[in-house]
C-alpha cells in the first residue's frame, strides 16, 4: 500500500502502470479502456498519465458490454496499457463478469486499475486482488469517514499487486527503498506523506470497528439500498439491477419520463426534496435525468422511510400535474423550494396552500424544518453569465502605498 497520494490517487496509479511498462520496454502501451459509466475523473487522470482513453460500452443491465470489451480489446492488444473499472459499477450493479473482465485484459498484456470509489460496498465481502485488479486506491472520504468537502484535503492512497510495488512514486526527500532496477515515476505529493494528519481519523474508525463492524456496514449499505429501491420501485422506475434483481450500495431512479407526461425534470424533483427537508441525491449522473441515490450504513430505518415517504409524496404531486389537478406551471414542484421568507410572506397568490409548500407530510414540521435559505433561482442564466468576484488590485496595498498616493 502506498499513502502518499491525496487527490492524485488515480494519477498515481496510473503513473506507476506506465513506470512498469516502460521497464518491460513496453512504453508503446498507452491505451487506455474505459466503460462510458466511469466517474469523470477516470479519463481526466488517465490523460495526464500520458494514456490514450476508448470508451466501452454499457449494456442495458448497467454492465460493461462483453461484446464490445472484446472487440476493443482485439483492436488495441498491440498498445493496450490499462482499463480502469469501478466495481460496483457506477450504475449501482455488482458486475457479475468482473474476473472474466480482468482476464481479458491480463490476457493481452495490459492491467486493471480499480476505481475504489465504491469500495463501501465491498470492505469486509471481497478484495479487489482476488478478481483482479492490479492497482487500487481507497477514497478515505468515502468509505473510511474524512471530512470532505468545502475545500477539505482528500486522500487516495493505493495498493498495487506486488509486481507494480518497486515503481510506485517516490519523494526526494524521504526514499523508499526500491529494486535496483526500478524506475519509480516521481513525486505525486510535496509532503512526504501526503495529508498525513487525517489518517488518524480513518485509524481510529478502522480501530474501533474491527473487522466484524466494518463488514457489517458493507453489508448494512447494500441492504439499506435495497430496501429503499424495493419501495420506491411501485413509483419510480429503477434504471439498473444486477443479474438477480437487486442492486448495490447506490441505485437510480429514472424521473425521465416526467419530462413528457408532466414537464418535470430531475432538477425539479431534487429541489422540491428540499421542502421536505432532505439534501438532493447525486442529480443527472452517471445517467442525465436521473437521481442516484446512496443511502449508506449510517441512517436508521426510520430517515430511510422518511426520505421514501418524500419521494412518494413526489410522485403523487407529479401524478397530480399529468391528470390535470394543478397548474403544470405553477406547482409546488417548480416553485420549489419554499423558503421561511417566501411562506411568511403577506402575499400569497399560488394555487395551493402554504401547508403543502412548507409542510407537506406530518413528519416535517415548525419545530424541527431545515428550511431552505433562498428560493428557486435561475440556473441556466447563472451558467451563462458569469459574474467574477475578484477583489480589485487596490485591496492588496499596504497603508504606505495608500498615505503615498495620497500625498501626492
Amino acid at each position: 500500500s502506498f499513502l502518499r497520494p491525496n487527490s492524485q490517487g488515480e494519477y498515481a496509479g496510473l503513473a506507476t502502470i506506465r513506470a512498469y511498462l516502460d521497464q518491460k520496454g513496453e512504453g508503446h502501451r498507452t491505451v487506455c479502456l474505459i466503460p462510458k459509466s466511469a466517474h469523470g475523473t477516470n479519463p481526466a487522470s488517465a490523460h495526464m498519465a500520458g494514456m490514450k482513453i476508448q470508451p466501452v460500452e454499457v449494456d442495458k443491465y448497467g454492465n460493461i458490454d462483453a461484446v464490445h470489451l472484446k472487440a476493443m480489446v482485439d483492436k488495441h492488444k498491440e498498445n493496450l496499457a490499462a482499463i480502469m473499472i469501478t466495481y460496483p459499477s457506477t450504475n449501482g450493479v455488482f458486475e457479475e463478469n468482473i474476473s472474466d473482465v480482468c482476464d481479458l485484459i491480463h490476457q493481452h498484456g495490459g492491467q486493471v486499475y480499480l476505481d475504489g470509489a465504491n469500495m463501501n460496498a465491498q470492505v469486509g465481502i471481497c478484495r479487489p486482488g482476488d478478481f483482479g485488479s492490479d492497482v487500487s486506491h481507497l477514497n478515505l472520504h468515502k468509505t473510511f469517514c474524512i471530512p470532505h468537502g468545502g475545500g477539505g484535503p482528500g486522500m487516495g492512497p493505493i495498493g498495487v499487486k506486488k509486481h507494480l510495488a518497486p515503481f510506485l512514486p517516490n519523494h526526494p526527500i524521504i526514499s523508499l527503498k526500491r529494486n535496483e532496477n526500478a524506475c519509480p515515476v516521481g513525486t505525486v505529493s510535496a509532503a512526504p506523506w501526503g495529508s498525513s494528519s487525517i489518517l488518524p481519523i480513518s485509524w481510529a474508525y478502522i480501530k474501533m470497528m474491527g473487522g466484524k463492524g466494518l463488514k457489517q456496514a458493507t453489508e448494512t449499505a447494500i441492504l439499506n439500498a435495497n430496501y429503499m429501491a424495493k419501495r420506491l420501485e411501485k413509483h419510480y422506475r429503477i434504471l439498473f439491477r444486477g443479474a438477480r434483481g437487486y442492486v448495490g450500495h447506490e441505485f437510480i431512479l429514472d424521473t425521465r419520463p416526467f419530462k413528457k407526461s408532466a414537464n418535470i425534470e430531475a432538477v425539479d424533483v431534487a429541489k422540491r426534496l428540499q421542502d421536505y427537508g432532505f439534501h438532493a441525491p447525486t442529480m443527472s449522473w452517471p445517467v442525465a435525468g436521473t437521481l442516484m441515490v446512496e443511502p449508506t450504513e449510517s441512517e436508521d430505518k426510520a430517515e430511510l422511510d422518511r426520505f421514501c415517504d418524500a419521494m412518494i409524496s413526489i410522485r403523487q404531486e407529479i401524478a397530480d400535474i399529468e391528470e390535470g389537478r394543478i397548474d403544470p406551471r405553477v406547482n409546488p414542484l417548480k416553485m420549489s423550494p419554499h423558503s421561511l421568507t417566501c411562506v411568511t410572506s403577506s402575499h400569497w397568490d399560488r394555487p395551493y396552500s402554504r401547508e403543502v409548500a412548507a409542510f407537506p407530510l406530518p413528519f416535517v414540521k415548525p419545530e424541527n424544518k431545515f428550511w431552505p435559505t433562498i428560493a428557486r433561482i435561475d440556473d441556466i442564466y447563472g451558467d451563462q453569465h458569469l459574474v467574477c468576484t475578484c477583489p480589485p488590485m487596490e485591496v492588496y496595498e499596504s497603508p504606505f502605498s495608500e498615505q503615498k498616493r495620497a500625498s501626492s
